[in-house]
């Protein structure tokens, strides 16, 4: 029954990363109306130095897809670790009310990276 649910929240959390990173790459989304003007000048920013928005959204529908197959969910984890610090801390910092959710993905990240954490020992020894 834990690697259907693994499953299902796997699937679910890569397809929610391919899409931020399509969004990133093809602004389908809109922006909110109600977004902060700090948070509005910050993604101007990245988007003024050309590379970094690309580099993201690649790195975040690469990672997303890895998350979702079962070979290489180890790797898709740890791919995607460094940007979900930097959405868990932009939610603790500016967005406050996305908060919740970014903390049931960081769970769900880390859940991956624990149930994965024989993978990961030929790195650390």
């Amino acid at each position: 029954m834990k690697n259907k649910i693994l499953l299902v929240l796997s699937i679910l959390f890569g397809l929610m990363f391919i899409n931020s990173g399509l969004n990133k790459l093809f602004e389908y989304i809109p922006i909110p109306e109600d977004m902060p003007a700090d948070v509005l000048t910050f993604m101007a920013n990245m988007e003024a130095m050309g590379w970094l928005i690309p580099l993201l959204a690649a790195v975040e529908i690469i990672g997303g897809v890895m998350f979702m197959t079962n070979r290489y969910r180890a790797l898709g984890a740890i791919v995607i670790f460094p940007i979900m610090v930097g959405i868990l801390l932009a939610h603790i910092v500016n967005l406050p009310a996305g908060l919740p959710i970014a903390i049931v993905l960081m769970g769900i990240n880390l859940w991956v990276i624990y149930e994965n954490r024989a993978r990961y020992m030929p790195m650390i020894r």
